[in-house]
């Protein structure tokens, strides 16, 4: 990773342009070109150092509701589990953990009824029943960002 690439993570990080054509912009501000920018925008993402480029929103605010779960999941079911989960376009993250509760994903839905619907769902489909919902009681931080 050079220094362009280093200025191109902390443009997307903290400044990505709300513009028509922002990858322009981003190239613009790094001094190279626009089909640069993205090819190397698409390396770090082949990489793995970049895993999403997207909006945070405040859901609260929008009337949303989420909830970030922990499951304990049977090592035999951990595949229809991951799969039923991440069908739902409110999951953020999923994630596997080195712990008793190995699965923990974070879901955001329009309700709090939809939000336990969903949940049901997921013990019905999977047959997995510990999964723990921890929703939110206080905001610490809405993003994270970090220089590089």
């Amino acid at each position: 990773m050079d220094e362009i690439d280093k200025k191109l993570l902390n443009i997307l990080q903290k400044e990505f342009p709300l513009e028509e054509c922002p990858f322009q912009i981003v190239a613009e501000k790094c001094g190279i070109s626009e089909e640069e920018a993205l090819g190397r925008i698409q390396k770090m993402k082949d990489e793995g150092i970049i895993r999403r480029i997207g909006a945070v929103f405040d859901g609260a605010k929008l009337g949303r509701t989420s909830t970030l779960c922990a499951a304990r999941v049977p090592e035999e079911k951990i595949d229809i589990f991951v799969q039923t989960v991440n069908a739902n376009k409110g999951v953020t993250h999923n994630y596997r953990r080195d712990h008793e509760y190995n699965i923990w994903f974070t879901v955001s839905a329009a309700t709090a009824k939809e939000l336990k619907k969903f949940l049901a769902q997921v013990k019905e489909k999977t047959g997995v029943e510990d999964i723990l919902d921890m929703r939110a009681v206080r905001t610490f931080k809405i993003n994270a960002s970090f220089e590089v």
